[in-house]
């Protein structure tokens, strides 16, 4: 199941930016750019991690992170802040946050950072760091994917859709399903986006070895799966 992070961010440019690496890397991504959404997202919905910006219109981020706990949303939150002062980041540590991130900063950063508050978040025992299916092996951590030992090289896109699908083999997989959860589209784009990335994926991790691993189930969708 994909892991889906809320942005509470007001700036455009650095919201896209944000959410596209992350939905790139194979995240759902809900985005609003004020305290008040923001702070009714994070209390009506479960998400992995929050993104928040401290300065925001309505109700500033200290507000929502005080609301959140305040309610009990123990989710952990990263603050994105132009307040880099070690007095700024005891404050926001202080009040809830579980990572203060300063701007400008490095989106590999932030990435790393998202992913190890989710795994702390999920706990230790519930980590999964492998995905397999028969001599296909997803590394999670060191964001590798090999066959039979081979090394398999994925733009990311590919990887998060290889990702879903490691994540239901052996089950037919709709593109409903693909394109909420990996696109995060909520509608059927009418294009065959779903198609040409399944198509490039499967050159990949098929070509060259004797026995296929994704199917095409006419009618339906896809399947992962060692069996024809």
């Amino acid at each position: 199941m994909s892991q889906k992070i809320l942005l509470i961010e007001d700036d455009d440019a650095t919201a896209d930016y944000v959410a596209n690496g992350l939905r790139e890397h194979g995240f759902v991504v809900d985005r609003v750019a004020n305290g008040r959404d923001g702070l009714f997202h994070a209390t009506d919905a479960g998400y992995d991690c929050i993104v928040l910006d401290r300065m925001l219109p309505g109700i500033d981020g200290m507000a929502v992170l005080s609301g959140m706990r305040g309610a009990g949303v123990e989710t952990p939150v990263i603050i994105l802040s132009a307040l880099g002062s070690a007095e700024d980041r005891v404050k926001g540590l202080t009040e809830g946050s579980s990572d203060y991130l300063t701007k400008p900063f490095a989106f590999a950063e932030l990435l790393a950072r998202i992913r190890l508050l989710v795994r702390r978040g999920r706990g230790a025992a519930a980590v999964e760091t492998a995905l397999r299916c028969d001599d296909l092996e997803m590394d999670l951590l060191g964001h590798r994917v090999a066959r039979a030992g081979q090394p398999i090289q994925l733009q990311p896109r590919e990887f998060g859709l290889l990702e879903y699908l490691l994540r239901h083999v052996d089950q037919v997989v709709t593109r409903t399903m693909l394109l909420e959860g990996v696109w995060d589209y909520h509608f059927d784009p009418g294009t065959n986006v779903i198609d040409v990335h399944v198509s490039r994926l499967r050159k990949k991790v098929d070509d060259g070895f004797a026995r296929p691993l994704l199917h095409t189930v006419r009618g339906a969708g896809y399947r992962l799966s060692a069996n024809p």
